[in-house]
C-alpha cells in the first residue's frame, strides 16, 4: 500500500467541489489531519505559515515558508500540480491568501489550526465568515475507502500483537509507569511510527477513563485497564483497550466484567449499513443500565478512526448520522465504580454491506496474568 493509495489525487477535486457545495468560498488548511488527509503532507506545526487553499473555484496553492519549500516539494502534495507559493521572512503570508482569493464571504478554516493563525487570517479578511473545515471535510472523511480499510486493518493487527504481550508486562509489585514503558517500546516494535497514549490504570485508577500511568503499585488480585494506541507510517491509528487482572479477580468486579463483555457484543452485533450511530451506543447501553450498572457507564460508546484517533462519526446518543459501509469506529463501553476499580472493552470496526469487522481480535474474556 502506498502513499498514492492512501493519499489519491482525485481528493483534492472531491474537497475543492465540497467547498461548493457547501456554499464556501475556499478552505484554508494549515498543518494537521485536515491538511494531510486532502494533500498528504504532514507538514510541521511552526509559527511560519504553511497552508493549503482549497478555493471553491480556481486553481489551489499551497502557502509554504521558503525554508520549507524542499520539503513540500518532496511530499506527496507535489503529486497534485499545485503552485507552491514560498514566502520570505518579512512577507506577510495571510495578506497574499487574501490577495490572491479575492472577494470571499466564507472560509473554512481547518479544524486544528492555531488561534494565532486564524485571527490572523481574519485581520487579513474582516468580511469573511469563518467556520470549520470540518464540516466540509466530515462528508469524505467518515466514508474510509477500501485503502483506508486495508491501513486500519494493519493498525488493529499491530496493537493486538501488542495486547498480546501485555500479560508478561504486568506483574504485582511493577509500578503503572514501568508496565507502561514497557508496552510503549513494544507499541513501536510492532511498526507504529508514534505512541499515541498509554493507560495502565490499575485498582482504583481502573475508575478514571482517561487515567494514564502512574508511580502507583499494582498489587495481587486488582484489575488493570489497558488502553492504548499509536499511529503507522502511513498516518492510520490504532486504539483498543483490554482488561486484565492480576491474580483471581474480586467477586463483584468478575460479576460486571460478564456485563460489561454482553453490552460490548450486543453492540459490536447492532452495526449495519441503515442504522443510526445513537441506535450502537444504546445497544451496549441498556444491557449495562438492566444490570443495574448504567450510572457506572459515564461516556459515549465509541467515536471514529482514521488520520486521527479521535474523528467522526461518535458513537453517542443524540447522533442520528445514518451507518454506511466504510464508517470506522470505535465500540468501547466501560463500567466504573470510583474509589475501587473499573473496565472497558474496545475495538475497532468497519461497517460492511453486511454487518460489523472488528479490526481487533484479541480475546475479550477477561484476562487472568
Amino acid at each position: 500500500m502506498t502513499s498514492e493509495d492512501l493519499y489519491p489525487v482525485s481528493r483534492l477535486a472531491a474537497a475543492q467541489e465540497a467547498t461548493a457545495k457547501a456554499g464556501l468560498d475556499a478552505l484554508l488548511l494549515t498543518p494537521g489531519p485536515d491538511l494531510r488527509y486532502v494533500s498528504g503532507y504532514e507538514a510541521l506545526p511552526l509559527e511560519r505559515l504553511t497552508c493549503l487553499v482549497v478555493p471553491a473555484h480556481g486553481e489551489s496553492f499551497m502557502m509554504v515558508p521558503r525554508l520549507e519549500l524542499p520539503a513540500a516539494q518532496a511530499s506527496p502534495a507535489a503529486r497534485l500540480g499545485l503552485d507552491f507559493v514560498a514566502w520570505d521572512e518579512t512577507d506577510d503570508p495571510y495578506g497574499v491568501v487574501a490577495s490572491r482569493l479575492g472577494s470571499v464571504a466564507k472560509v473554512g478554516l481547518a479544524d486544528r489550526m492555531w488561534a494565532m493563525a486564524s485571527l490572523r487570517f481574519r485581520a487579513a479578511m474582516p468580511g469573511a465568515e469563518q467556520v470549520l473545515a470540518g464540516s466540509v471535510l466530515r462528508e469524505l472523511r467518515m466514508r474510509k475507502s477500501p485503502d483506508e480499510v486495508a491501513a486500519l486493518r494493519e493498525a488493529g493487527e499491530a496493537i493486538d500483537s501488542v495486547h498480546r504481550q501485555v500479560p508478561r508486562f504486568l506483574k504485582a509489585g511493577r509500578t503503572e509507569r514501568e508496565v507502561g514503558k514497557d508496552i510503549h517500546d513494544a507499541i513501536l516494535a510492532a511498526g507504529h511510527s508514534t505512541v499515541d497514549f498509554v493507560i495502565v490504570a490499575s485498582g482504583p485508577n481502573g475508575a478514571s477513563p482517561h487515567h494514564e500511568v502512574s508511580d502507583r503499585v499494582i498489587q495481587a488480585g486488582e484489575p488493570v485497564v489497558v488502553d492504548i494506541g499509536g499511529q503507522l507510517h502511513n498516518g492510520y491509528c490504532s486504539d483498543s483497550t483490554r482488561t486484565y487482572c492480576v491474580g483471581e479477580p474480586p467477586a463483584d468486579f468478575a460479576a460486571y466484567y460478564e456485563v460489561l463483555r454482553r453490552a460490548q457484543d450486543a453492540a459490536c452485533e447492532a452495526v449495519r449499513p441503515g442504522v443510526t450511530c445513537e441506535s450502537i451506543d444504546a445497544a451496549a447501553r441498556t444491557v449495562i443500565a438492566e444490570a443495574g450498572y448504567g450510572e457506572h457507564f459515564i461516556h459515549r460508546t465509541g467515536h471514529g478512526i482514521g488520520i486521527e484517533t479521535h474523528e467522526e462519526p461518535y458513537i453517542v446518543a443524540g447522533n442520528t448520522e445514518v451507518m454506511e459501509p466504510g464508517f470506522a469506529f470505535s465500540v468501547e463501553p466501560g463500567i466504573y465504580l470510583q474509589g475501587r476499580h473499573g473496565a472497558r472493552i474496545e475495538d475497532i470496526l468497519v461497517c460492511t454491506q453486511d454487518g460489523g469487522e472488528r479490526l481487533n481480535n484479541t480475546t475479550r474474556e477477561l484476562v487472568i496474568v
